[in-house]
């Protein structure tokens, strides 16, 4: 006989479980976008050219994607999804604080790459996760609290790092300050590791999609989010310009930053209770709302630019919660590593070419870079448009 208070208990105990790894991931993020708000300037004063600096970002955010496809498929393979999302937070957790022992900014490269490196091998078996716990509570529900949680850390994690620099701390001071956060995400995930040995578990065995294909609407999917990468400006260029134009002082760059994710942060829990209950196709009015962070950054004035900082980081809700929720309900359970893997590392890597693409076009023109986000976005909206009609036919 069926236990009618089972459902509510498997919500509860799935809900918890998205709650710890939350927790973890504010954690997280108090710890590398802490230190990844300072590293710029550590490794200039270190005797890094702004070449080397921009060169370093670029290749830990392409290998922090790319090589998510093969932890995608070693997690797949050998269904440890536990160790490999342990070992990527210890490589994390261990490169942040130990760049207050880099002597030289060869050595300090490293660790700001390998910190991106952990990032990739945790997760696609991370997600995997938290999708089975997403199949009880709502997916966009599990991703959106999740990033809700993680955007919170990663707006206290800079702006600790601001009050430190403005005590007039040594940079070193200040990221070895970053092993006591850093030390309590490890507690943190082992402890969720004890309590929650089994996360498949938490997914009643209800989905009928054949293991050995992804499905049509998978790749159309990862079509139009590969161009809304493409067209989504990196924060750094935003920075860039706001100083180079002159539109705002110095100082309220980081609180620029700082009101993107807050309002990411508030946009992710709100954009996945909406995906639970409108589905895919509430990417087509949230997409077109992202499109516009452009030309308010990079053609207005501070108000403006304000406002267009607060709507990129809305657009970063969108692509931290409903994006990878989505992925979760074309393929099957036994196929997610793989799908996670693949759909982070094409979109990670659309995401710096289409970086690179808009700092050049910046170099040209601001317009012509506005004209290329905007073109992107725009283009990506067949694609969310078919893979609507696809969900809503299966």
């Amino acid at each position: 006989m069926t236990n009618p208070h089972e459902p509510r208990k498997s919500r509860s105990h799935a809900l918890r479980f998205v709650l710890m790894i939350g927790v973890v991931s504010l954690f997280a993020d108090f710890t590398y976008e802490g230190s990844r708000s300072v590293t710029g300037p550590w490794l200039a004063t270190l005797g890094a050219s702004g070449a080397v600096v921009g060169v370093v970002a670029g290749l830990g955010e392409l290998l922090g994607y790319a090589l998510r496809f093969f932890s995608g498929k070693v997690s797949e393979q050998t269904r440890q999804l536990w160790p490999m999302t342990i070992f990527g937070y210890l490589v994390q957790m261990v490169s942040v604080p130990a760049l207050a022992l880099a002597g030289t900014w060869q050595a300090a490269s490293v660790l700001i790459v390998t910190e991106r490196i952990g990032k990739a091998i945790r997760n696609p078996p991370r997600d995997v996760m938290l999708s089975h716990a997403g199949k009880e509570i709502g997916m966009g529900w599990a991703f959106g609290l999740k990033e809700g949680l993680d955007q919170a850390g990663a707006l206290i994690g800079p702006l600790l790092m601001a009050l430190f620099l403005a005590w007039h701390l040594k940079l070193q001071m200040a990221f070895a300050t970053l092993a006591v956060p850093a030390a309590i995400t490890m507690a943190l995930i082992v402890a969720t590791r004890l309590i929650y040995p089994r996360p498949e578990d938490l997914e009643r065995k209800t989905t009928e999609l054949h293991a050995a294909s992804m499905g049509k609407a998978f790749w159309i999917y990862l079509a139009g989010a590969s161009l809304v990468a493409a067209g989504f400006a990196d924060y750094q260029l935003i920075a860039f310009h706001l100083e180079k134009q002159g539109i705002t002082p110095l100082v309220w760059i980081p609180i620029f930053y700082s009101v993107a994710m807050a309002t990411g942060g508030a946009g992710s829990m709100l954009f996945g209770k909406w995906f639970d209950r409108f589905g895919v196709g509430v990417l087509i009015p949230l997409t077109f709302l992202s499109i516009l962070s452009a030309p308010l950054v990079f053609l207005g004035g501070f108000y403006m630019a304000l406002v267009g900082a607060a709507v990129w980081g809305l657009g970063m809700g969108v692509h931290e919660s409903i994006i990878p929720a989505a992925v979760a309900g074309m393929v099957a359970p036994e196929r997610r590593p793989s799908a996670y893997g693949l759909f982070t590392a094409a979109y990670g890597i659309f995401w710096f070419a289409g970086s690179a693409a808009i700092g050049f076009l910046y170099d040209i023109s601001v317009r012509d870079a506005v004209a290329f986000c905007m073109a992107a976005g725009v283009a990506s909206l067949p694609f969310f448009f078919a893979v609507r009609k696809r969900m809503a036919i299966a």
